[in-house]
């Protein structure tokens, strides 16, 4: 398995990240990663603006740096009935890549956030879902939304319930980083040992860290070419 990180889930000083968008991938770059989403958290406000900052910023650092960049963004503590018609929204409007914020156990999201991302295709990540239901989980799988164990402190309480749900439904993971400054960043190791803390074996391992990446960039450009 190559060793290069694939981090789908991060933040700038667009949304509530410290750093730039340009900052934030060189960072990325510096530590291994071959693949970054930068996902700012957005609303149906800002969607439109914050897609078109990041747009720019990220084809100058694919320009000069050798990484892969995804333009997203992260649907936070919006209505669960607009989500579908949010991510939709977002992907008429460039975005790659469509996360949502998840039920964590540590933030009052509101009831109800977790089916309505699972249920909407147009969604591709839901981040940090804590107490996720088996349902939850196998409508994840029906509709190719993947689940994401998180390094997140406080958000990755959840991860071996979500984990296991996981392995009963055939729901895909994904190892996120939901970085927001530069001590956030994953390495290879540390990808490890946050699947090894949720459970997973060395086999299941291997596929989040390694299958589940390309498939999801597989996803994505059926998506765009859709």
């Amino acid at each position: 398995m190559t060793k290069a990180v694939a981090d789908f889930h991060t933040h700038t000083f667009l949304s509530d990240g410290v750093l730039s968008p340009c900052e934030l991938i060189h960072r990325a770059s510096l530590n291994g990663y071959q693949i970054i989403g930068v996902t700012d958290h957005v609303g149906i406000g800002t969607m439109e603006r914050v897609l078109r900052e990041l747009r720019e910023e990220c084809r100058l650092a694919e320009k000069y740096w050798a990484i892969k960049t995804l333009v997203g963004v992260e649907l936070t503590h919006v209505p669960a009935a607009a989500i579908a018609d949010l991510a939709k929204q977002a992907k008429r409007l460039g975005a790659d890549l469509v996360v949502v914020h998840g039920e964590t156990l540590v933030e009052p999201l509101e009831p109800g956030t977790n089916r309505a991302a699972v249920s909407c295709p147009a969604v591709d990540i839901l981040a940090h879902p804590g107490l996720l239901t088996a349902e939850e989980a196998e409508l994840a799988a029906e509709n190719g939304v993947f689940l994401e164990l998180s390094a997140r402190r406080g958000h990755a309480l959840a991860n071996g319930h979500v984990a296991a749900l996981a392995r009963k439904t055939g729901a895909s993971l994904l190892i996120n980083s939901d970085s927001h400054q530069p001590a956030d960043l994953l390495t290879w190791e540390f990808m490890g040992c946050v699947g090894r803390g949720a459970g997973l074996d060395a086999a299941e391992l291997e596929q989040v860290m390694g299958e589940a990446p390309r498939r999801l960039l597989q996803k994505l450009k059926g998506c765009a070419k859709g």
